[in-house]
């Protein structure tokens, strides 16, 4: 893994620091109004949501830090699951601005082709200025190509595919096509989405057919079988953290120097993997002398939840360092 997380967020924060100069504070806000509208919303659409310049300028200030972390997060994931696996290629589908492909870069080493595909020009020219800011070689030499995302889609073969923040753009028909074909191009799919109840609906959607196609469960989920979360009762969620810039804060209107980027994913893949034996499934409880851990743990255990006390030495200590989203018990290290 990649131990240059920092240093490429910063990186990304440092090129988006231009952005808007020159864009009417008023502008920028409708622009970005309008795009929570569309990304936290439910209306699919058949058109790209990047209309021009400012509409991409206050899309990449307001989520491509949140992106970034998002998918970096869900790589991870997969990640630990596959201590020994790099991605040779990597495709990004209805990549914009190129958030997901940073985080592809900074969770591995070692070269990599990045293809990054989206139906709107202006998000792939400014993608292609960020990354041309980078110092990754990977990210300079990316190949942004616009194309149509949703049904008929044809992909490029890859180790990696990931669609990130996009199945909730598309129609029904449109999201399994996208599905179909990622599943196929890509030995390891990474899918993420908000983490919202809808959100959440998408992604165990996409995960059964990921598995109807062949692939296996990598991350979050310990085990290939039906979810045992009810649905309309809870949705599975993770949080990432997100340092905010003051250009970050400005355009989001808030005044916190973080927030917490709440997304829902899975990881599969066409090789073995080894998957967690549970997932926190939600922010450890610490009370005093004891931490309790939401687990979601193999097939058939269904969700339970762990008391872990000071009488259980160092698991008690690696529990009160826990976090939502991470497998327990710890690996050795």
């Amino acid at each position: 893994m990649n131990a240059s997380v920092p240093t490429t967020a910063e990186t990304l924060r440092s090129a988006l620091g231009g952005l808007l100069d020159g864009l009417p504070p008023k502008q920028a806000t409708a622009a970005v109004e309008r795009l929570i509208a569309n990304y936290r919303g439910t209306t699919p659409t058949n058109a790209p949501v990047l209309r021009d310049r400012s509409d991409v300028a206050a899309y990449a200030a307001y989520r491509m830090p949140a992106t970034f972390e998002a998918v970096r997060s869900a790589l991870d994931g997969l990640a630990e699951a596959a201590p020994q696996w790099t991605p040779g290629s990597h495709v990004d589908v209805g990549g914009g601005t190129g958030a997901a492909t940073w985080a592809v870069d900074a969770t591995w080493d070692g070269p990599r082709e990045t293809t990054v595909l989206d139906w709107a020009e202006p998000a792939l020219a400014l993608g292609k200025e960020l990354a041309a800011l980078s110092s990754s070689e990977v990210l300079r030499a990316a190949d942004w190509r616009r194309a149509v995302i949703g049904s008929g889609i044809t992909l490029p073969e890859a180790d990696l595919v990931t669609v990130s923040y996009v199945l909730g753009e598309l129609t029904p028909q449109a999201r399994r096509a996208v599905v179909a074909e990622a599943a196929r191009a890509g030995q390891a799919v990474v899918l993420i989405e908000p983490g919202t109840p809808e959100g959440y609906l998408r992604i165990r959607e996409a995960r059964d057919q990921l598995i109807e196609a062949g692939l296996r469960v990598a991350a979050p989920c310990p085990h290939d079988g039906t979810c045992p979360i009810e649905v309309g009762q809870d949705w599975c969620h993770f949080s990432a953290r997100v340092s905010r810039s003051s250009l970050h804060r400005q355009i989001k209107g808030g005044s916190l120097p973080y927030e917490d980027e709440k997304f829902s994913y899975v990881a599969a893949t066409r090789f073995p993997t080894e998957p967690a034996a549970s997932r926190i499934t939600r922010r450890p409880q610490i009370r005093k002398g004891l931490v309790l851990l939401d687990l979601c743990g193999p097939e058939g255990t269904g969700l339970t939840r762990a008391t872990v006390t000071k009488r259980h030495g160092d698991l008690y200590k690696a529990a009160r360092d826990a976090e939502w989203g991470q497998e327990w018990p710890p690996s050795a290290p």
